[in-house]
């Protein structure tokens, strides 16, 4: 062999080696990108599936709250029936 073979040998398996370590370096910096977009979705995901049932929650509430109110609705026209039955104030 002579020089001018292997300095074009070496340059080639340098370019070679340079090549790799910028396929590497790049899918790496992809697979850290995807983990922490994952990361992102889980913790968004988590965080709608927790408003969700304190949604569901006061909306129960709330249902439950609207029963009480027409019944004490209820029981408020059967007392003025009452009062105007026994002679009260109109």
């Amino acid at each position: 062999m002579d020089a001018g073979t292997t300095l074009l040998g070496s340059t080639l398996a340098c370019v070679g080696v340079l090549g790799a370590a910028l396929v590497a370096y790049l899918g790496k910096r992809g697979e850290n990108a995807l983990t922490g977009y994952s990361s992102l979705t889980e913790r968004l995901q988590a965080e709608r599936d927790r408003l969700e049932r304190q949604v569901a929650e006061r909306d129960s509430r709330i249902a439950e709250l609207a029963s009480l109110h027409a019944a004490d609705q209820t029981e408020i026209a059967r007392l003025r029936l009452d009062v105007h039955r026994l002679g009260g104030p109109h």
